[in-house]
């Protein structure tokens, strides 16, 4: 069964702390906006922005359990936790919560790592959790003043942004994230 849009966020809203409500509030905003600039289908955009931190403050033994039981993309416990709750959102957000249309289901699995071949919807909704009104870090005004006139450059911004605080960090950049940009750079160079 699926939920109502009240009903979405109604229970969306109790599986994370105020502040990540209002960043997600703030994701549902500028996916709807996006949607509606880039000829994006609003009403979905805003569902999988509802969605996409559903399961983040999630124990992470309940995200690792829920990886491993369901056989979901197993190559990502070698990873930064940080990226877990994307895979198990979009597992909990059709299992729990009734969605089955796949590009929803894949916007809220990519919006922390991107990937080759990001649909519309899957730019729209990570680009709004980069650029929503409550995020403030280095750089966000260049990305939000790049997504006015190109998803691709925006999230490119985005990335390199993720990848350069990674690198500073001595952490591991996901594979996928870096795939993802260059894809990115190549859709911006032919589009020149």
């Amino acid at each position: 069964m699926e939920y109502s849009r009240e009903a979405l966020i109604k229970s969306v809203s109790t599986q994370m702390p105020e502040k990540r409500w209002k960043h997600t509030l703030g994701v549902m905003e500028t996916a709807v906006k996006l949607a509606k600039k880039y000829g994006g289908d609003p009403e979905r955009a805003e569902q999988a922005a509802t969605l996409h931190d559903v399961a983040k403050y999630w124990p992470v033994e309940r995200q690792r359990g829920i990886i491993e039981q369901n056989h979901l993309s197993p190559e990502l416990l070698s990873y930064d936790k940080q990226l877990w709750h994307a895979e198990v959102g979009a597992f909990v957000a059709e299992t729990e919560y009734g969605i089955k249309d796949a590009e929803v289901l894949d916007a809220i699995r990519y919006h922390t790592s991107g990937r080759e071949g990001m649909t519309l919807m899957d730019k729209i909704v990570c680009l709004a959790d980069y650029i929503e009104p409550g995020r403030d870090f280095p750089g966000v005004d260049r990305i939000r003043k790049l997504a006015k006139s190109s998803l691709e450059a925006g999230l490119v911004a985005g990335f390199d942004s993720t990848i350069s605080l990674l690198l500073e960090k001595r952490k591991i950049v996901f594979p996928l994230t870096v795939m993802a940009r260059n894809d990115l750079v190549r859709v911006l160079e032919e589009n020149e």
